[in-house]
């Protein structure tokens, strides 16, 4: 709304960007206490020369996320970042069940919006951050804790930006292991939700590096 006879163009354009800012923190469901949920433009920069092709969605039954947030050792003290985080599901369950804060990069509206939805309805807002974007464009930097399902030319990819993380950072994956990298634990896991055994791979950083020889 504008005041009559307000001209100033400095406080006009300071009221529209308040109201604007509101509006945007209404539709996303956020309130003030609130952590962070948070969704970028609808179109983002992809990096440049993007190493690998995109991954498509497969949820990780929820058993397999409980035992992938175990053997990470999962703790309140924690910030757990899920790339490609499809539905939200382990953002949500990093939250709700182990009392980490967490954040969900997937660049994928669709999936953005399940995620935003899941946080919501599991009431983790002042928790969980979602984020839409290409995961390589994220800085990964304030992590304790990384998980992805992810495919193996895309782990590969991404084994640079892991080795920089600060010393102790955990990282999970589901399924698919770093070439040349030893992990710390491997874990088999029977699913009573898909009916199959699940593999999960975890490592700490520095890295293990495997013989070449």
């Amino acid at each position: 709304m504008e005041l009559a006879g307000d001209k100033n163009p400095v406080r006009k354009w300071w009221r529209s960007a308040g109201l604007a800012l509101l509006g945007l923190l209404i539709a996303c469901g956020v309130g003030v206490g609130t952590w962070c949920v948070l969704s970028a433009p609808p179109s983002y920069s992809p990096p440049q020369n993007r190493p690998i092709p995109d991954v498509p969605f497969v949820p990780t039954p929820h058993d397999i996320v409980m035992e992938m947030l175990k053997l990470a050792e999962v703790g309140p003290n924690d910030v757990v970042y899920d790339l490609g985080c499809g539905d939200g599901r382990i953002v949500v369950a990093a939250a709700k069940h182990f009392g980490a804060k967490a954040v969900g990069v997937d660049k994928n509206p669709q999936r953005v919006a399940e995620s935003l939805e899941n946080v919501k309805k599991n009431g983790v807002q002042d928790k969980v951050t979602i984020i839409q974007d290409d995961l390589f464009n994220i800085d990964l930097s304030p992590a304790t804790v990384i998980t992805m399902y992810l495919l193996p030319s895309v782990n590969n990819a991404l084994l640079p930006k892991l080795e920089k993380l600060k010393p102790g950072t955990r990282i999970v994956s589901h399924d698919f292991d770093i070439d040349g990298v030893r992990p710390k634990k491997v874990l088999r896991v029977q699913s009573s939700e898909s009916h199959r055994e699940h593999t999960i791979y975890f490592w700490v950083v520095p890295f293990e590096k495997e013989s070449t020889r």
